[in-house]
């Protein structure tokens, strides 16, 4: 497996926030992500985090295989992988003394979507999840104690279409969660200058 790349890892952290790519990507993709939040939060650890698994795709790497994937198979998908998912957020947290609390994960695409699945767990590994371009596996049906949601989407995203975040707040907020939704005007699938400025807004928050 790849190493992760730190970004940041001041001596006396007080918070963690770690990053996950898309499918067919590598964790340098969010590298310039994770130095404005390394500038604009000097005491927290940033890592940007490879998926485990080479992508089937021809580069980059995934978390779990997208060939043939649908609405029915997804979730399955995603549930054999949680483990590692969850076993990689943890070992940070070891390493920097942080608890979920005190982490943030931010993921893009396939990144977010194993951030918002890792919240499923009994325990969520994380205080706030940041999903862009992402969506969840499968709503929730029961509310993740503790995690402030936060969904950055173009409107204009043709691979996971601004609907599946719209559905996700809305299933949020009827499960009293706090959740915000920022959609951006004309952005496809990726992070602009806009993405960029309102998640630093939210991470303010």
């Amino acid at each position: 497996m790849s190493e992760a790349l730190v970004l940041q890892r001041p001596p006396l952290p007080k918070e963690l926030v770690l990053l996950f790519h898309g499918v067919g990507a590598s964790a340098r993709d969010l590298a310039p992500v994770g130095q404005r939040i390394a500038a604009e939060f000097p005491a927290a650890v940033v890592a940007s985090i490879p998926a485990p698994d080479p992508s089937d795709l021809g580069s980059g790497r995934q978390w779990f295989s997208v060939r043939g994937v649908t609405e029915e198979n997804r979730p399955a998908r995603v549930q054999d992988t949680l483990p590692r998912f969850l076993a990689t957020v943890r070992d940070w947290q070891q390493q920097t003394g942080l608890g979920p609390e005190q982490t943030t994960l931010a993921g893009f695409s396939q990144g977010a979507i194993m951030s918002l699945a890792s919240t499923s767990a009994p325990q969520p590994p994380a205080a706030r999840v940041v999903s862009l371009s992402g969506r969840f596996d499968q709503l929730p049906s029961r509310a993740p104690a503790g995690v402030r949601f936060h969904f950055i989407h173009g409107d204009q995203d043709p691979v996971i279409p601004a609907g599946h975040a719209a559905a996700a707040v809305q299933r949020l907020r009827e499960l009293g969660l706090p959740v915000t939704l920022d959609l951006i005007p004309g952005l496809g699938h990726g992070i602009d200058a806009r993405a960029l400025a309102a998640l630093l807004e939210r991470l303010r928050g």
